[in-house]
């Protein structure tokens, strides 16, 4: 329950923790900031960091010169795509004997049920589309290696995926964030990422529930 507060905490208000971070740490925020996207993209188990407002958050102090907006990108481009990396050979070494036999605690069915409705509807695009879709971000790699995807064809839709990404929350960050409006109102710009982020995810899962049979 702690650690529940503790991100939402993290999450409403990643100006103030960002700000405490860059004052604390200087140079080494980059390579915090690179772990907590690495862990969000390559860790199947760690779904719930705050992908999509970290970046917007980082670009915002890269905009008024706390962070190199250049190099931002480049270090969580980088996070981002060795992440899914390290997600999908994970997937394709461990991925069907960790789910059969010890996943079940770390791993929720619905999760993974949910990234394969998007494989079937986008296929291989549904490595970049997942980028901007929390929890199914996390775990579409991860699918995609236990199933046939070749890792040619996985890293070229990965790399795409990773720029677009970082590239386009770090840029809103960078150009926006330094409006008055969002920086007298940040929590509420985050609040909004974070369910705009979410809305795909709702929509195809009420979808799939629409669609499913009735029991007998």
């Amino acid at each position: 329950m702690e650690l529940f507060t503790y991100l939402i905490d993290l999450v409403l208000h990643l100006d103030r923790h960002l700000a405490s971070l860059i004052e604390s740490y200087g140079l080494w925020t980059y390579l915090i900031l690179f772990l907590i996207v690495f862990a969000e993209t390559g860790l199947v188990v760690t779904p719930i960091l705050p992908g999509d407002s970290l970046l917007f958050a980082a670009g915002t102090f890269a905009g008024r010169g706390s962070l190199n907006p250049l190099l931002l990108f480049a270090i969580l481009s980088a996070a981002a795509i060795l992440g899914d990396t390290v997600n999908y050979w994970v997937g394709k070494y461990l991925g069907h004997h960790f789910v059969r036999d010890r996943g079940r605690r770390w791993i929720k069915q619905q999760h993974l049920d949910r990234t394969h409705a998007f494989f079937e509807k986008y296929g291989g695009k549904t490595i970049i589309l997942a980028r901007f879709v929390p929890i199914v971000r996390t775990f579409a790699p991860f699918v995609a290696g236990i199933g046939t995807m070749t890792y040619g064809k996985f890293l070229a839709y990965n790399v795409i995926g990773g720029f677009l990404w970082v590239g386009l929350f770090v840029a809103a960050g960078y150009f926006f964030g330094s409006r008055p409006f969002v920086q007298d109102n940040f929590s509420l710009v985050v609040l909004a990422i974070v369910i705009v982020s979410l809305i795909p995810a709702v929509v195809e899962y009420l979808r799939a529930r629409s669609q499913a049979p009735a029991p007998p």
